[in-house]
């Protein structure tokens, strides 16, 4: 009889032990207690954006700052014209994440995937193809 962990996820979680998650686009990923998911295709943690973390922290700061700048204008009632002009903006610097986002995890997590075969890179076309079209109809 298998341990306790592997009958029930939820002790797993507890006991430290990673399990089996299927995500809604029915990839698998190793997922442990602290929430770190690891790639299917090199069984890391590490993901294409690593090397950029600091990159998009700062613009996600930024963008974090021009969403507070939306808030002060409403506060302020300014001028309507004006209020959708910054939140257009806010619009593309987060789409601009998101591509850079899609690109990294393009060249790191799928190309691996790939090399690799099997399952995990029919999962990985998959996601990345359902990350496309989500980001196409935004």
């Amino acid at each position: 009889m298998p341990p306790p962990h592997d009958r029930d996820p939820r002790r797993a979680l507890l006991a430290g032990h990673p399990k089996l998650v299927t995500t809604t686009h029915k990839e698998s990923v190793m997922t442990h207690a602290d929430n770190t998911r690891h790639c299917p295709s090199t069984g890391t943690t590490h993901h294409g954006y690593i090397t950029d973390k600091d990159k998009y922290l700062k613009r996600l700061k930024r963008i974090e700052g021009q969403a507070r700048g939306i808030s002060r204008m409403i506060e302020e009632e300014r001028y309507c014209i004006d209020i959708l002009t910054q939140t257009d903006a806010l619009t593309k610097a987060l789409q601009g994440v998101a591509l850079a986002l899609l690109d990294d995890h393009l060249r790191h997590c799928v190309r691996d995937a790939a090399a690799t075969g099997g399952p995990a890179a029919d999962a990985k076309l998959t996601e990345a193809s359902e990350a496309i079209a989500r980001l196409v109809r935004s």
